[in-house]
């Protein structure tokens, strides 16, 4: 049997003689490898849209008031100069088709000089923001090209609008959970306390998840099926019935409603 003699870290070379015999069976009749969901654990996956879609800036909210007499709650949403589509990635280049798209214009020196010659190879002008929108196809679309939020929806069609929700710092279990309040009265000294989190000796610990309070709000969320109700293009805003994340000012980003099935395949 042959010997692999290893230098012991503490005592030297001379007190340790290791027997590959004693080795783990992985390490000597299988050739190291790396395990499937090691490799796809780093692999970010782009969702799929249902078609393109366009970049806005939210105003605020008002009320709208439909032909029968109908009051809706709207959130007026704006448009600054953008919507440009400024990269077509492709199955064959990047190993997915999606479309680029730069929105609200800037001054020069608010990029840096690879976000600006990002732009300058298609010819666009200098803009803050740029996403992508993955599609099933990308054929119908070029560079520099122009997305026109009133060629792309009609008043009456359900959108997807995500963007940033208004921070609100470190919040209780009150604000941030909706959990109810202890008595007020009759000697509590238990009002807005979060509570028992867990038994003592099983488990012995908390586990993980457990609704506490933390920091609320400041992160991206997504309201669903939406509807268009107004589309004004003299004043180029947009009215989308209900409530769209965020404070006025906000980026938000419109695509058409998922629909399984219809518009999005079931795979």
């Amino acid at each position: 049997m042959s010997m692999l003699s290893i230098p012991s870290p503490i005592y030297g070379s001379s007190h340790s003689s290791l027997s590959i015999s004693r080795l783990p069976y992985s390490l000597t009749a299988q050739p190291l490898q790396v395990s499937r969901r090691a490799k796809v654990r780093g692999v970010v996956v782009m969702s799929m849209e249902a078609g393109i879609g366009v970049m806005a800036t939210k105003l605020g909210m008002m009320s709208f008031f439909q032909p029968d007499g109908e009051v809706v709650p709207v959130t007026v949403v704006g448009f600054k100069e953008g919507n440009i589509v400024t990269q077509i990635k492709t199955e064959a280049t990047d190993g997915y088709d999606s479309v680029q798209v730069g929105y609200r214009r800037v001054r020069d020196r608010k990029l840096t000089k690879p976000e600006m010659g990002h732009l300058e190879k298609v010819g666009a002008i200098p803009m803050r923001h740029l996403q992508e929108f993955r599609l099933q196809t990308v054929d119908q679309f070029e560079l520099n090209q122009r997305l026109v939020f009133d060629e792309l929806f009609k008043e009456g069609d359900l959108v997807d609008v995500s963007g940033t929700t208004i921070g609100k710092g470190f919040q209780g279990g009150i604000k941030r959970h909706n959990f109810k309040r202890g008595p007020m009265t009759h000697g509590s000294k238990s009002h807005r306390q979060l509570g028992s989190i867990g038994a003592g000796t099983t488990p012995g610990r908390v586990y993980k998840g457990k609704k506490m309070p933390g920091r609320m709000g400041g992160t991206k969320r997504k309201i669903r099926k939406l509807k268009i109700v107004k589309i004004d293009k003299d004043l180029n805003v947009v009215m989308i019935k209900g409530a769209l994340p965020g404070k006025p000012g906000n980026l938000l980003r419109i695509t058409p409603a998922k629909i399984v099935g219809k518009n999005i395949p079931k795979n």
